[in-house]
């Protein structure tokens, strides 16, 4: 049979889910890539790119739902870039995010035994996440707050109601668009550069009731904005703290290169194992707290620390790791590119009362390389590494600093399979990987792999 054309209409069985969370069928041996699909479904599509060897179809017909089809209840879901799982029943999404992690450390690592530990679900499936970003677009007086359409950049949904943050993150999105569309605030326009508004990040402290919003503007209007920081204190009942972030670069980003403080404090806090920690309007982060400190309690267990061992954090961020294992080891050093993240682990480190901790900014294949050349020994390494992983020289110090024990928590699981194969050929043996799902209704899946020297 010849391969399909684009615009050919196909009838299929999805028998599996890619990494970006679209259907994969196939027919007569043509893989098609279909978004919206669920294992199970049979789908009528059609056709919308053809190369040599997939192709990528739009759903026309449901021909069989498949029973992990549910309903999904957000009004936007398939028009917004955000949630793409919501229409996959939880269980199956777990399953599915499984599956990946062991396919690419089995298939893309080639490793040999180990163990897959059962994926640890997420315990609020809705409402988890503690920071958001909207992109403000339209115009005066008819304002969009809201998310990308998927695949589009060019397109932003006015988002009434988020329902992966909070009610009362949801109350100051809205009262940012009532203030915005009341007193006709001007909103930023890409191609002119003309215009005030631009985002709004809104933050939560979970634990503490503590609430935070961001709006990054083109120029700092501080008394324009002043009403709207007053109308957002009002609207819920804990603290917020209102803060502008200045961005007036054409760069259609969400940090700025000033900040002034409208209300409130310039941070927020949040309770995480125990520690206190002070979230300003640009840290870092982990986005949902509940299920972050479960990741972090798999992490100290895999260390097993006992008190007397040197720890070397590497990708330490704010230092949320770092913190709570540095109650629990002799000394611990943090490794962090991002001079703001580490200003924040020194901040926070403080606040808390550890004071065996020694944070370094810069790359970790800089700084690696000179703690080994220095004499620094060190029992244990976690590393957190961004989706692109170690890189080489990185890789080639944490060999040279040969800890007995690695922990690595990865975001990306064909990176984690690729540095894994690495690590092992180096004299090191992978005892398990955990996924842990972060992020529900989403792609996105976290592992942590236990690594240990032989011999």
């Amino acid at each position: 049979m010849s391969r399909p054309k684009r615009g050919d209409a196909l009838s299929l069985t999805i028998d599996d889910l890619a990494f970006g969370g679209e259907g994969v069928g196939r027919a007569d041996g043509y893989v098609v890539f279909v978004r919206g699909g669920v294992p199970g479904d049979r789908l009528r599509i059609r056709l919308v790119e053809a190369r040599a060897r997939f192709g990528r179809g739009t759903i026309e017909a449901i021909e069989a739902g498949s029973p992990d089809r549910v309903e999904a209840p957000c009004p936007y879901f398939g028009r917004c870039g955000g949630c793409r799982l919501q229409h996959l029943a939880y269980s199956a999404q777990l399953a599915s995010k499984a599956k990946q992690v062991a396919d690419c450390l089995e298939r893309l690592g080639g490793l040999g035994s180990f163990e897959i530990r059962p994926i640890v679900p997420a315990p609020e499936i809705y409402g988890y996440r503690n920071k958001m970003e909207f992109t403000v677009a339209g115009t005066a007086g008819e304002p969009v707050i809201g998310l990308h359409e998927a695949d589009r950049y060019d397109s932003v949904l006015d988002i009434e109601r988020c329902l992966l943050q909070s009610d009362s993150l949801n109350a100051l999105l809205d009262e940012t668009r009532q203030d915005a569309r009341a007193r006709r605030l001007s909103i930023y326009d890409q191609r002119t550069g003309e215009g005030l508004l631009r985002f709004l990040m809104l933050r939560e402290g979970r634990r503490t009731g503590e609430a935070m919003a961001n709006i990054v503007t083109s120029a700092p209007e501080i008394a324009t904005l002043a009403p709207l920081a007053d109308r957002l204190r009002a609207r819920v009942p804990g603290p917020v703290s209102v803060v502008v972030n200045v961005n007036s670069r054409k760069a259609s980003v969400a940090v700025g290169t000033e900040e002034h403080l409208l209300a409130g404090r310039d941070h927020i806090n949040e309770s995480l194992g125990g520690l206190t920690f002070q979230v300003s309007a640009n840290s870092f982060f982990q986005t949902n707290t509940v299920q972050a400190e479960r990741l972090f309690g798999l992490v100290e267990t895999a260390c097993e620390l006992t008190g007397g061992e040197t720890v070397v954090d590497l990708y330490s961020g704010t230092g949320a790791i770092s913190l709570l294992l540095a109650r629990r080891c002799r000394w611990l050093y943090g490794i962090e590119v991002a001079a703001t993240a580490v200003e924040d682990a020194v901040r926070n480190a403080r606040a808390n009362g550890i004071d065996n901790c020694t944070f370094l900014p810069g790359e970790v294949r800089q700084h690696l390389p000179a703690l080994v050349r220095n004499g620094v020994k060190a029992e244990v390494v976690v590393a957190d590494p961004p989706r692109a992983g170690f890189h080489p020289k990185a890789l080639r110090a944490l060999v040279s600093l040969a800890p007995a024990r690695l922990v690595y928590v990865s975001c990306n699981p064909a990176t984690l399979a690729r540095d894994a194969a690495d690590l092992t050929r180096a004299g090191y043996r992978l005892d398990w990987v955990q996924p842990v799902d972060m992020f529900p209704h989403t792609p996105h899946i976290e592992a942590i792999a236990r690594l240990t020297r032989r011999g």
